[in-house]
């Protein structure tokens, strides 16, 4: 049996190490893309939507529901991709057994 102080240091260790994590994941953006780039969405890594860019073709009085559609699916398509970015940082901390599925970071 390993001795206690070896144990809580590595715990110590640990815990460090998806501090650092959790601060690199907090500082990831990811941008999503709809309509062929027409539409962009940028989250950040507690995914806050920090950008809306939408192509000022699309801005056309009778096509407010094709707009509102494209938003959606590029705020999906960086939601996918942030959540990609941070299950790799997660698999650099657990030594690349992942997440559990259907976990979430506590934040």
């Amino acid at each position: 049996m390993k001795d206690i102080s070896q144990i809580m240091r590595q715990a110590q260790a640990m815990q460090a190490k998806i501090a650092e994590a959790q601060k690199k994941i907090e500082a990831m953006e990811a941008e999503g893309q709809a309509g062929g780039g027409l539409v962009k969405v940028k989250l950040s890594g507690k995914s806050a939507m920090l950008a809306v860019s939408i192509d000022p073709s699309l801005l056309k009085p009778d096509e407010g529901e094709i707009v509102e559609d494209l938003v959606k699916a590029a705020h999906e398509d960086a939601r996918r991709k942030l959540e990609e970015q941070q299950g790799e940082e997660m698999k650099k901390v657990s030594g690349g057994l992942g997440v559990l599925p259907g976990f979430k970071m506590p934040f």
